[in-house]
């Protein structure tokens, strides 16, 4: 694999005892001391009511940190490339469909099945951020944080324009959660560019590598890398904390993984 490399311009977090990136930070370079909370998901003001009505927990978790990133890399959304990456959908929606087909009134309602597609968080992330540029939604299961950030480097490499990377993942309620048991939501999305800018945090450098994934050294954080898909990302997203340049290795597929070259920029 060639390495792939972008600049990281902005940084939107919202998980478990994290309320956004600042706070966050503070926690992941030891500055604050790590608080279990359930993630408290914010209303997305960004849309229109009639909108704001019918999103569920993905929606309304990948607009807040997709919004806070784009702020604070002083970005205009509308035109900005986006990567939509999660293991599953909106696990409470699904609930309820497979509840409604399980009972002998099998009226679906449109809203329930409007917002049970993958692509569900890119077509409201449209509406609230006026986008009209390309958006790519995908999904790997365990491995969906470093499949949507390889896909994230390759397109800004290739076409050279910035590009938002949101990666989230929610909980399933009871049975779905004995099959797939997320502990709660979590969120993470990157502002990409190809080049260093004033906002600029740091220069990132993707390759593929056979060395085992970093863990976190404290036990609460490094559970929450290991069960929720999305927090794979919370071995870089310590070292960006932590302010120091060097390699990271996060998880990926179970054979490969991928290091992470962190150069700060300011």
């Amino acid at each position: 694999m060639i390495p792939l490399t972008a600049y990281i311009d902005g940084i939107g977090l919202l998980g478990p005892g994290f309320a956004d990136w600042p706070s966050a930070a503070a926690i992941l370079c030891a500055a604050a001391p790590y608080v279990a909370a359930a993630t408290v998901l914010p209303a997305p003001l960004s849309l229109p009511p009639p909108e704001r009505r019918r999103t569920g927990r993905v929606v309304k978790l990948a607009l807040a940190v997709g919004f806070e990133a784009t702020t604070r890399a002083a970005i205009e959304r509308s035109s900005l490339t986006t990567v939509f990456s999660s293991s599953g959908g909106d696990g409470f929606n699904c609930h309820e469909i497979c509840q409604v087909l399980a009972s002998s009134d099998r009226q679906l309602s449109p809203t329930r099945f409007h917002n049970s597609v993958h692509n569900v968080a890119a077509g409201y992330w449209s509406i609230a951020a006026g986008a009209t540029a390309a958006a790519n939604v995908l999904c790997a299961h365990d491995a969906s944080f470093g499949a949507g950030l390889l896909e994230a480097l390759t397109q800004v490499v290739v076409a050279r324009t910035p590009l938002l990377l949101l990666a989230y993942d929610t909980q399933y309620p009871e049975p779905l959660n004995a099959k797939r048991p997320i502990p709660d939501a979590f969120g993470v999305a990157l502002v990409l560019a190809p080049n260093a800018s004033a906002p600029t945090l740091a220069k990132l450098t993707a390759m593929l590598t056979y060395n085992d994934a970093d863990h976190m050294s404290e036990p609460p954080l490094e559970a929450m890398r290991a069960s929720i898909p999305a927090a794979r990302s919370l071995p870089l997203l310590k070292k960006l904390a932590q302010r120091e340049s060097g390699r990271v290795i996060v998880d990926y597929l179970s054979h490969v993984r991928l290091a992470l070259e962190v150069e700060l920029c300011s």
